[in-house]
């Protein structure tokens, strides 16, 4: 499991606009194949780190059964034939073909061969060679890679027996191994798009996914799961064994392995189709975004722009070929990249100007070549037969049996918090047209989409006398981090260190670090890659692993292989010789995407198939995300990262409480737009019929008159671009958001009930949320988890009081 798109739900700056079009963090890949290869990173919003200049080139080690402790320091290249020593290794060997007597044949071996060994995805190496991968090397790469878990398989399902050493085992090493690559080349077109690498990518998927099919579908396999769950031994088990064992067959039945082969043959086209289908629905809302594009050269046009987004215009202006272009005189480039967006609806006066850019934002990827309105209704419709040839009534009922809620628990608790939103939304919209009116808009009278955004900026800025803009010197990316990596040590006992040189990257602005335990001794390491670049990067934020922890794949055979991160974000990046200087939302995102990491990082969980984010039931994955938010609003938190880059000086004590109190601004419509996005999804997983009377618009609209004080407009397409649910693991799992929201509030209402103020108490409760909910992984339910650590089930009032809806709720 993992996450995947836009932004946040609630929190500090209120743009109602934003809430509409903007759309938290999501988990990578759809729900496609066997579930421990699904890839879907958990994403969100935009944000940065500071830059490196340090860009190595790879060095081989066995990733596949490492620890990392043994040869992280290592400069040689790891040879094949000493990594071959290694059991859990990944090695291939090529025989060399004879030249004599020569033909075009041997000489296309030869080729072949000097690829083969040249290719860094076929090499053993400790940490990914993403600097070194290129195109071409995915097609060759990936395909002898298929073709050794091939025989892999064919000798496990030769060999299998009821037990662990003999079925999960090397089980656990040809998912990892498929995991570990395919997660390479598919990382590297999120963050290093190009037209050659998607080529490569859509040739080889159908085979990728032709072979998780197979394996999910192995009825030795299968057999051999169930026979442990029926044998005497199955009492014995822990927790987390059984976890696996039930989740495998969970989820080979849901693979279609009992199906008919007439309906198996019907099942498999679906998948290669549905799998087709996301990545060309991801690709048209990257294209889109990256297609729009508005030169301004008239400063008028876009009066009210803070330096900041000038800057940022001007860069842009520049890598469109206007050399001489200044963030004073332009000129400027405005793009629907977010942070380029999200300046000009929440600042820029021209209301003509915001119109355009919102009418554009609202209607990406619904034309043209790029009309993503075809593909959502084949999804939809390949969905629910899916759905229908495993015997279930609609897709949302595949997708919630292996989540904790149910659709119609899922359903009431969406239900709930709308009625405990509405009327505090319908507030927000009234206090915003007595306020332009106030303030002479002309447009008072008749606020639309793209003055939401403006006037509940301005708005909070006469309220709470906060100017965003303005808080930007505060919250440098460096401090940002010093500050989040010694709140990690203070409630986890853990040390963030700096590793850069240590791993190769994909850009030189990403960073590398090291996660330490107390002892100083590496227990993770992770990735950090956070700038906004728009011709080459997809929008928002998200968390993926690179590899779990794993016990299997132990290099020495004591230690568990270490788990490996990467957090992506979109943030604004440094302009001129400033640091990037963040908004308070992307620190919030920053936040975010590390909860998902130290989730990952900080299991102690050694079975690999449930160890960090793995096996983690998808309504719960949100959890320490949205949790570590919670500590932006914590005083001694947030005065540790809020220093002025020039002066150093702390965020002034009458600001921080400004903040506190805006926390609820406008939380009723930011949270109905949550909500909206919610409700579509199972909407369209449950009751919708594709190809019938009702279109997908019919449906958004029709939701929308209960969740949205102001209806959206006629042409709005946000559907095309929802690629949480088209493109990630959020079908019929956008609930999840709330799902999760209300653990995570929960869980640090635990933090209040101890006494933020009081050091000890913080330090032993965060002890125990490291010992449970990061520490447990997916080898323990999560309602158990979540018991275990709060010592009560789940109660969703401090989500509403955080909200400040709560008396609403109770009236």
């Amino acid at each position: 499991m993992k996450l995947v798109i836009l932004l946040r739900k609630r929190g500090l700056l209120g743009a109602l606009l934003i809430a509409n079009i903007l759309m938290a963090t999501r988990i990578g890949l759809s729900r496609s194949v066997h579930p421990l290869l699904k890839r879907t990173p958990f994403r969100r919003r935009f944000f940065s780190s500071p830059k490196s200049n340090h860009f190595p080139k790879s060095h081989f080690c066995p990733l596949w059964s490492s620890s990392f402790s043994l040869c992280l320091h290592k400069s040689a290249i790891t040879t094949s034939s000493s990594s071959s020593s290694s059991s859990s290794s990944l090695s291939f060997s090529c025989s060399s073909s004879s030249l004599s007597p020569p033909s075009m044949a041997a000489a296309a071996a030869v080729a072949d061969d000097a690829l083969f060994h040249s290719n860094p995805l076929l090499q053993d190496f400790d940490f990914p060679p993403f600097d070194a991968v290129e195109a071409s090397h995915v097609r060759p790469g990936i395909r002898e890679l298929l073709k050794k878990l091939e025989d892999d398989l064919v000798e496990l399902e030769r060999t299998v027996e009821p037990n662990w050493p003999k079925l999960v085992e090397p089980l656990e090493k040809i998912v990892d191994r498929l995991s570990v690559l395919w997660g390479i080349v598919n990382h590297l077109k999120s963050v290093k798009d190009s037209s050659d690498l998607r080529s490569a990518i859509e040739e080889v998927q159908p085979e990728k996914v032709k072979f998780q099919l197979r394996l999910g579908q192995s009825k030795p396999i299968y057999n051999a799961f169930k026979a442990i769950r029926e044998s005497p031994e199955w009492d014995t088990l822990s927790d987390a064994r059984k976890r696996i064992v039930e989740s495998s067959i969970k989820e080979a039945v849901l693979l279609g392995v009992s199906l008919e082969d007439d309906k198996k043959e019907i099942f498999n086209k679906i998948q290669q189709e549905l799998e087709r289908l996301s990545q060309k629905f991801e690709e048209n809302v990257l294209d889109a975004t990256k297609k729009f594009e508005k030169l301004i050269t008239d400063k008028k046009e876009i009066e009210g722009l803070p330096a900041t987004a000038l800057g940022m215009a001007a860069q842009t202006a520049i890598s469109k070929g206007h050399e001489n272009a200044t963030a004073e005189n332009g000129p400027w480039t405005i793009t629907l990249d977010a942070p380029s967006f999200l300046s000009v609806m929440q600042h820029a006066r021209n209301r003509s100007l915001r119109e355009e850019i919102y009418r554009a934002y609202v209607t990406r990827a619904s034309s043209g070549d790029l009309d993503n309105t075809s593909i959502i209704d084949e999804i939809l419709k390949l969905r629910l037969e899916k759905a229908n040839i495993l015997n279930y009534n609609n897709y949302a009922e595949v997708s919630m049996a292996t989540k904790m809620a149910n659709v119609e628990k899922a359903e009431e608790l969406l239900e709930k918090l709308r009625s405990a939103s509405w009327d505090a939304a319908v507030q927000d919209m009234e206090d915003l047209k007595d306020f332009s009116k106030k303030q002479g808009a002309s447009e008072a009278d008749d606020l639309n989409h793209w003055d939401i955004s403006f006037w509940s900026e301005r708005l909070r800025e006469s309220k709470y006398d906060i100017n965003e803009e303005e808080l930007r010197p505060y919250f440098s990316l460096p401090k940002v981090m010093d500050g989040l990596f010694n709140l990690a040590k203070t409630l986890f006992g853990i040390e963030v260190k700096p590793a850069d040189g240590l791993a190769p990257v994909w850009n030189k602005d990403v960073r590398f670090y090291c996660v330490k335990d107390s002892s100083a001794n590496p227990v993770a390491y992770f990735y950090f890659d956070p700038y906004t670049r728009p011709s080459e990067k997809r929008g928002g934020a998200w968390m993926d692993e690179v590899v779990s922890r794993s016990r299997v794949l132990s290099r020495n055979g004591t230690s568990a292989r270490l788990p490996v991160a990467h957090m992506v974000c979109n943030q604004t990046p440094p302009v001129g010789n400033k640091p990037s200087l963040m908004t308070f939302r992307e620190v919030e995102t920053v936040f975010h995407e590390f909860g998902h990491a130290l989730q990952h990082m900080l299991t102690k969980q050694d079975e690999g198939l449930v160890a960090g984010i793995r096996g983690i039931e998808w309504d719960a994955v949100e959890l320490p995300s949205q949790f570590m938010e919670n500590w932006c609003y914590h005083r001694d938190t947030l005065m540790s990262i809020a220093k002025h880059y020039e002066t150093g000086e702390t965020l002034p004590e009458d600001v921080y409480l400004k903040l506190l109190a805006a926390r609820t601004f406008r939380a009723g419509s930011l949270s109905l737009r949550q909500i909206r996005f919610a409700s579509v999804d199972l909407e369209l997983h449950t009751r919708y019929i594709p190809g019938g009377s009702e279109s997908i618009y019919d449906v958004d609209r029709k939701i929308c008159e209960r969740t949205q004080v102001l209806a959206p407009l006629p042409e709005d397409r946000f559907l095309c671009g929802f690629s949480h649910i088209f493109a990630g693991g959020y079908a019929a799992g956008y609930y999840s958001y709330k799902w999760a929201e209300v653990l995570s509030a929960d869980a640090f209402s635990a933090f209040e009930d101890a006494g933020l103020d009081d050091s000890k108490a913080v330090k032993e409760t965060g002890q125990r949320f490291r010992e449970t909910i990061l520490a447990l992984g997916g080898g323990k339910e999560p309602l158990e988890v979540f018991v275990e650590f709060r010592g009560r089930e789940p109660s969703p009032e401090p989500l509403l009081r955080h909200n400040g809806l709560l008396q609403v709720a109770t009236a």
